[in-house]
């Protein structure tokens, strides 16, 4: 379970664990006696890792080394936990409810040169925060507050003898911020956090921890007739953007952003903090997301989801590594409406589940971090979100089945199915990077954050976005809007269900993807229209693989899973009937940087756009540059003498294959009638 604010939803699914089903709740098997203990922590270790360029904008900077503390190989700087005191929390059937009561006291610890003098984190206490048991307060040596800790993800080990909190968000305390004279920067995440606990049960007597058997993708339901299968359907329930650092200078990173200003076009990183939500069906639709139109579930019975931490071995049901990815994007609709995606992230790898909220029975996942149970929910919070150790391309997944590839990826470059890199990555590698001059174009802001799962039925309510606002002091800062909607933000700028005869938004939809295109065309008042097109490439690939998604025997490097390219599409073609003239023809792909546009021009009866050709591909490479790739948005515009009709647009594969291109009936210019055919021409009828 992730430690966090909870919604209405989550309180409810809460509640459940703890009491029972809810009015509303997913209907199922009668649950099974939940059992209670209390565990307290007495000592371990507690990893820091600074957002030191965050820190850096505020004037913080750490104070030399940390005292007692040491270096980890996930590069956490780890503070002991002194074996006094101790820590209580509740925990039922080894899942964690809420803390207690106690402490935990750090041996050593960091000291901040801040504005207003030392803050001081040697021998600092964690404390239960009062009015909500699921945070911990960092207190100093004095009593002040300083920081709190939230997003908690953990696994239990040992049956039950410890618990390894893999990761937490450090967050500023509003008594600090008022110290430092910033309020506003109350909540925001300044460090990655990771916590090895020693566990002492109550009474001494540990749960056993039994895994429940999963049902996975495609499993029957047993008793059931018509025949149903379990299938996997997960939700994006939540998520919260934050700020995360800036530089005027990329790929070097180094000194301060100045916002607005012009003396730099700053590089500026946002990153989200992402809930999810497994389906909650067990026989009958009920509501997995409330408030939304798309929050339920066509898949009556809900399956297990694989989330198994990379390299970690072969598991089932795909025997190898499965586990879920998530990337996030930002996008700008200007005044005239045109949409333009300024912002888009790598991946991140999921690497543990701890099960908030879970419903009893089939699809009910289990206690190890490893699946996704039924209506389970799972945060990944701001600072894990930004971790160098989880992030990667995008480039070496097979979106549409979430395989990813990696043999040859950043953090396998040798292919040995082990992993010992980062893969190289910086603090601005693999995050959403938007240029300062983007936040301050004015418009309005979107912001987009989705999941990808293996095996999921509906990609579109595993994916959400809100709109968003910018704003600048002594750094950057994002506020979240509302509301929050599932789906992607192409069709909040063009609604798939729109009755406006001037714009469209149609889906191309096969085993290899998914993509979306949208229309909006506006009548200039001079006799010419503009045509704006945007194309959403969701997870459409043609990916080019070598060996296999199982994990191949290790004398065979050629049974190996390797992406060795995962290309959307190459060319965008619009019909020009004949008569009609086009002009100011327009690629917009969301970067500032012309040298990979694509190109367009008139010819063979169409506006077309090509994307760049690389003269010296790689081998086994197409040689097409800046292709249209899953995740991403690239608008296309042009304006013409004629108003809309339909019309079939062609959108052409960068690799090769069957078939070469998809098309898609939206809205293009219409025919123009022969000059010779007015309505003075017709005589009325004789009677």
């Amino acid at each position: 379970m992730s430690i966090r604010h909870c919604s209405s939803a989550l309180a409810l699914a809460l509640s459940a664990l703890l009491y029972g089903p809810v009015a509303g709740a997913a209907s199922g098997p009668e649950p099974q006696p939940v059992v209670r203990q209390t565990w307290t922590a007495l000592g371990g270790d507690l990893g820091f890792m600074w957002n030191v360029d965050l820190l850096r904008d505020y004037g913080i900077a750490l104070k030399g080394e940390a005292v007692g503390a040491n270096t980890d190989t996930r590069g956490f700087v780890a503070v002991p936990l002194r074996d006094q005191g101790g820590l209580s929390f509740a925990v039922s059937d080894t899942n964690f409810d809420h803390f207690t009561t106690g402490r935990l006291a750090l041996r050593g610890g960091f000291r901040l040169n801040t504005p207003v003098g030392e803050v001081s984190l040697v021998d600092a206490t964690l404390q239960p925060r009062g009015g909500n048991s699921q945070m911990l307060d960092v207190v100093d040596a004095s009593g002040k507050k300083l920081f709190y800790l939230d997003r908690l993800m953990y696994a239990i080990a040992d049956q039950g003898r410890t618990v390894d909190v893999q990761t937490m968000d450090l967050r500023i305390h509003a008594d600090l911020a008022k110290r430092l004279g910033k309020p506003e920067i109350t909540d925001w995440v300044v460090a990655q956090m990771r916590m090895n606990l020693n566990v002492v049960a109550q009474d001494g007597n540990y749960i056993n921890i039994v895994q429940a058997t999963p049902v996975w993708p495609g499993t029957v339901v047993p008793d059931v007739t018509p025949e149903q299968t379990y299938q996997a359907d997960v939700f994006m329930l939540s998520f919260q953007a934050q700020y995360s650092r800036c530089t005027p200078t990329w790929p070097a990173a180094g000194g301060t952003c100045d916002g607005p200003n012009t003396a730099t076009d700053g590089y500026a990183v946002f990153t989200p903090s992402s809930t999810l939500r497994n389906n909650v069906n067990n026989g009958t639709a009920d509501v997995t997301v409330a408030g939304d139109p798309n929050g339920t579930s066509t898949a009556l019975y809900s399956a297990d989801v694989a989330w198994y931490r990379k390299f970690s071995g072969t598991f089932p049901p795909y025997d190898n590594d499965q586990h879920p990815n998530l990337i996030w994007n930002l996008y700008r609709i200007d005044s005239n409406n045109r949409i333009e995606q300024i912002g888009r992230s790598g991946v991140k790898h999921a690497f543990v589940t701890t099960n908030s909220g879970c419903s009893s029975g089939p699809g009910s996942g289990g206690s190890t971090g490893t699946i996704l149970g039924r209506s389970c929910s799972d945060t990944y919070g701001t600072g894990n979100n930004d971790s160098n150790n989880d992030l990667g391309p995008r480039s070496e997944i097979v979106p549409a089945q979430d395989l990813w590839g990696r043999c040859g990826s950043i953090f396998d470059p040798g292919c040995n199915l082990t992993s010992n890199t980062n893969g190289g990555n910086t603090n601005y590698s693999q995050r959403m990077i938007t240029r300062e001059s983007q936040l301050t174009a004015g418009g309005t802001y979107y912001f987009e954050s989705w999941y990808i799962v293996r095996d999921d039925i509906n990609i579109y309510n595993t994916m959400a976005s809100r709109p968003v606002t910018f704003s600048y002091g002594t750094s950057w800062s994002i506020t979240n809007g509302a509301p929050q909607l599932l789906g992607p933000v192409i069709n909040r700028w063009v609604s798939p269900t729109t009755s406006n005869p001037n714009q469209k938004n149609v889906e191309i939809a096969n085993s290899e993807g998914h993509a979306r295109v949208a229309v909006n065309v506006v009548d200039l008042g001079n006799g010419t229209w503009r045509y704006d097109y945007a194309v959403m490439n969701l997870d459409f690939a043609r990916a080019v693989t070598q060996g296999t998604p199982k994990y191949g025997d290790d004398s065979d490097p050629a049974q190996r899973f390797r992406v060795i390219h995962n290309f959307g599409f190459d060319r965008f073609s619009v019909p020009l009937p004949a008569g009609v003239t086009a002009s100011a023809i327009e690629f917009n792909d969301g970067e500032l940087d012309a040298t990979n546009n694509w190109s367009g021009s008139v010819a063979d009866g169409a506006v077309t756009w090509t994307a760049p050709v690389n003269p010296a591909p790689p081998a086994n490479t197409p040689a097409v540059l800046n292709p249209l790739n899953w995740g991403t948005m690239f608008r296309f515009s042009f304006i013409a003498d004629r108003g809309p009709a339909a019309a079939d647009i062609d959108l052409h594969v960068a690799q090769a294959g069957t078939p070469a291109s998809y098309t898609a009936s939206v809205l293009a210019p219409t025919v123009p009638l022969p000059d010779a055919i007015f309505a003075d021409d017709f005589e009325a009828p004789v009677p």
